[in-house]
């Protein structure tokens, strides 16, 4: 069952459990239920299925650079989408998991992505348009057709990570044709946006020890295809990563390396 996109907030009673949760979330980009009707969406598995495609995005993406630093990088136009597309599956998981404690589907077939038409080419909404969801015994709504109980929070994490590995297996087979990233690089990016979107929704909802700890919960040793486990940890200044791969920021003119950059930061 798909819940068209003229389903809001306004109609709650027309949402189901999972689109009910959608339409609660609060985040920095739109997250929305329903199937996109517009042309400025990308179905991921639309994008996945055509690498080419990413040639494209980059194009956008390096002409922005020109604007911005007088000059673009081939490593940083792809070190910069490698995180964005991955950052998509790995906030909508995490937003999910942290609010409701529910999984979605997050095969490239049922989430899309809509790219910022001014300015940067960054990915600015998120949309989900399959209704099934995986979720605790005490869920409210785990009887529902459209629920899978799992039987508990460590299990459920299993089966997020999970999910996110089998769509980010499909990434690194597509976009590995198209940049010049080996395997290890690829999977490192994706080890850091699922423990990105799960820190970034604690503390999107105010929480942040709590993202913390889903991300302890979700990467809670090196398991593979991941590269390690969640690196964060209580520092001085608050809670700081350690991240696994590099969006080659800090080669553009006059850049400032990005926080906890792998390759300039020891």
């Amino acid at each position: 069952m798909t819940v068209p996109a003229r389903v809001s907030r306004q109609h709650p009673r027309a949402l189901t459990p999972l689109a009910e949760s959608i339409a609660r979330l609060e985040a920095n980009s739109e997250i929305r239920f329903g199937t996109p009707t517009s042309p400025d969406w990308t179905i991921c598995s639309d994008l996945l299925a055509e690498p080419a495609r990413f040639d494209l995005w980059r194009k956008d993406l390096a002409e922005w650079m020109v604007e911005q630093h007088g000059k673009s990088d081939d490593r940083a136009t792809a070190g910069y989408i490698m995180g964005w597309y991955l950052h998509v599956p790995g906030a909508l998981a995490g937003l999910l998991f942290h609010t409701a404690r529910r999984v979605p589907s997050l095969r490239p077939s049922d989430i899309a992505f809509r790219v910022n038409a001014e300015g940067r080419p960054h990915p600015d909404g998120i949309s989900l348009f399959c209704d099934e969801f995986a979720c605790l015994p005490d869920d409210p709504a785990s009887n529902h057709p459209a629920a899978t109980v799992i039987a508990d929070e460590a299990a459920l994490a299993a089966l997020l990570r999970a999910r996110y590995a089998a769509h980010a297996a499909q990434f690194v087979a597509s976009f590995g044709q198209v940049v010049r990233f080996g395997r290890r690089t690829l999977w490192a990016a994706a080890t850091d946006m699922l423990e990105y979107g799960a820190w970034a929704a604690g503390r999107a909802c105010g929480d942040e020890n709590g993202g913390v700890a889903d991300a302890a919960l979700i990467l809670p040793e090196k398991l593979e295809p991941f590269v390690s486990a969640s690196t964060l940890h209580l520092s001085a200044d608050g809670w700081k990563r350690k991240r696994n791969s590099c969006c080659f920021h800090y080669v553009l003119p006059d850049a400032e390396p990005c926080t906890a950059c792998p390759r300039t930061c020891s």
